[in-house]
């Protein structure tokens, strides 16, 4: 039962994250969470990965889906191809990688969105105006952001969200709603199974309690996070985003120090 209820923590906390700003259910947020519990790295990204699998963000699509937001079809299947072959090479280079190395190419992961984060926003008001309101993106830029959200998700359990909206408004100028609707329904493909299997074999999960209330927790929060999400404009969603990520960055260099 304890456990049951730290997963639903964990989960809501997740969930919330997931919804509000569109990344991954189940991914650094819940990496965030499970090593605030005392987790160890490549158990708190088993426990992230697995937890991916089912289709946790179906409220939260909704949600985006009321209000607007669009996933193209193409996009879907370019992202999922690129971040298919990127999970299983990241998640195999993790399994001979230390809890060391893991933490510190976490921060370094993370300072470097924070900067394309901070670096979008200082151009986003001429952006902004001049793209349209669904970009006409080509299949090579898809793939690239594909294959770096699956190469993060593999290799770090954070199933590649973050990389995907930030690759796709920071870099590729799609809107800020759009592109974390991408990203929740990406989220609908089993990507991570394969990633996931890798660390399910070397042991590094959890107890069905603790996954289960994790996945309770996700759908949940997802649906609260969004509601939220949907009632902000996008400079209020990007602050958010920048200090989210700013926020495990700092936590995870405390984690590498220490």
């Amino acid at each position: 039962m304890l456990g049951l209820l730290a997963g639903i923590g964990t989960g809501l906390a997740g969930g919330f994250t997931s919804g509000l700003l569109g990344v991954s259910p189940g991914g650094g947020s819940v990496v965030f969470s499970v090593l605030l519990l005392g987790a160890e790295q490549h158990a708190a990204q088993g426990i992230s990965l697995v937890a991916q699998i089912p289709p946790t963000s179906l409220a939260a699509i909704k949600r985006y889906w009321k209000k607007g937001s669009r996933s193209p079809l193409r996009w879907l299947v370019v992202l999922a191809i690129g971040f298919l072959a990127g999970g299983v090479v990241g998640a195999y280079a993790a399994s001979s990688t230390s809890s060391k190395v893991l933490q510190w190419t976490y921060v370094g992961y993370l300072v470097i969105l924070d900067l394309m984060l901070v670096l979008r926003r200082e151009h986003k008001k001429i952006d902004e105006s001049r793209a349209p309101a669904s970009p006409e993106l080509h299949w090579p830029a898809l793939s690239i952001v594909g294959l770096l959200a699956g190469l993060s998700s593999g290799f770090m359990g954070i199933g590649g969200g973050l990389a995907t909206v930030v690759g796709l408004s920071a870099v590729l100028r799609v809107p800020q709603h759009q592109a974390q609707m991408v990203s929740l329904v990406l989220s609908l493909i089993p990507t991570t199974i394969p990633s996931a299997w890798v660390y399910w074999q070397q042991g590094w999960s959890s107890p069905w309690s603790v996954l289960a209330g994790v996945i309770i927790g996700l759908i949940v929060g997802n649906d609260i996070g969004a509601r939220l999400a949907n009632r902000v404009d996008r400079s209020a969603l990007h602050f958010m985003m920048v200090f989210f990520v700013s926020a495990m960055a700092v936590y995870m260099t405390y984690k590498a120090l220490s």
